[in-house]
């Protein structure tokens, strides 16, 4: 198969590249910044002819999109730029989908939930009640790639880290070995995702998609539909980052647990966003690691690059 990435130099991107190694596929790596020593094409995927003139120049029969405005504060004042890469570009690319007969792979989040309160893991049957313009048009992408109707797998994912760009992990890896003391919040609650994880989950979706007895290009996926994926387990962002500690083995760093309100933000985050993953698990046979293994492989990995 031909498979396109699109924001292929965020973390999830730079994972699939990794994981992209192992397969026989053609994969083409796309994004609009460009990465020293990666191989990258230009695609600006708000524009709807560069994405169908790609797409049939190629012959691509999949597209991976990992691309989004993600800083969640931001998006608050942003304006429409927020819209047009969460909610009207995911809909270019499954227009064009639609007309090669190919796969769409969209990532979505936990933020288009946590307007309502709940206390049991979110299923993607669950209305979507996003509580700030990250999530909204999040959202909305999701309901433009459903209303077009192209084949798609939407994966919701969240509290994603990597060893690439800017996360959580790479930011309180820093934080514990410079600060004597720091607080972090204990009152939201979700699952870290790994994004090699993620990515080795897309391959597998890949692989049943190639799989299927109408095989591809045919008219239609049944496994089309969105779906959660994160690792398993529940934290709050207080655990994650003492665990991080714990695992980096540097600094001596006092973390303090907090409320969400010591930190004030333009946009309520989820108190709990945990996701339910049983659909995903049984449509594709997958195995989820626990959190804490894959946050020891990352850093491992980290540690690894410092030698």
């Amino acid at each position: 198969m031909n498979i396109l990435v699109t924001g292929a130099n965020g973390q999830l991107g730079n994972e699939v590249r990794i994981v992209a190694r192992k397969s026989p596929d053609h994969y083409i790596f796309t994004d609009v910044n460009q990465q020293e020593d990666q191989e990258t094409t230009y695609l600006d995927i708000t524009d709807l002819e560069a994405i169908r003139s790609m797409v049939r120049e190629n012959a691509v029969d999949v597209i991976i999109n990992c691309a989004a405005w993600t800083n969640v504060d931001a998006a608050e004042t942003a304006g429409e730029i927020v819209e047009t890469l969460n909610a009207i570009a995911p809909a270019y690319l499954a227009q064009v989908m639609k007309e090669v007969n190919g796969l769409l792979v969209h990532i979505s989040t936990d933020y288009v939930f946590g307007g309502d309160s709940y206390n049991t893991p979110c299923t993607e049957k669950q209305k979507g009640t996003p509580t700030g313009v990250y999530g909204l048009t999040k959202l909305h992408g999701e309901q433009r790639i459903q209303q077009i109707g192209c084949k798609h797998v939407i994966l919701r994912t969240a509290w994603l880290y990597s060893e690439f760009g800017k996360n959580f992990c790479l930011t309180m890896l820093h934080l514990t070995a410079t600060k004597p003391q720091l607080k972090v919040v204990f009152d939201q609650v979700g699952t870290p995702t790994y994004a090699l994880d993620l990515a080795n989950a897309i391959q597998t979706i890949l692989e049943d998609y190639k799989t299927q007895d109408s095989g591809l290009r045919a008219p239609s996926y049944p496994h089309s539909g969105i779906y959660h994926f994160s690792n398993e387990g529940v934290c709050s962002w207080y655990d994650f980052a003492k665990t991080i500690a714990e695992f980096s083995g540097k600094g001596l760093c006092d973390i303090q647990p907090c409320h969400s309100s010591e930190f004030p933000s333009p946009v309520k985050r989820p108190a709990y966003s945990v996701l339910d993953k049983t659909k995903i698990k049984e449509t594709f046979g997958l195995h989820v690691p626990y959190w804490t293994e894959s946050l020891k492989k990352c850093i491992n990995n980290l540690k690894k690059t410092e030698l």
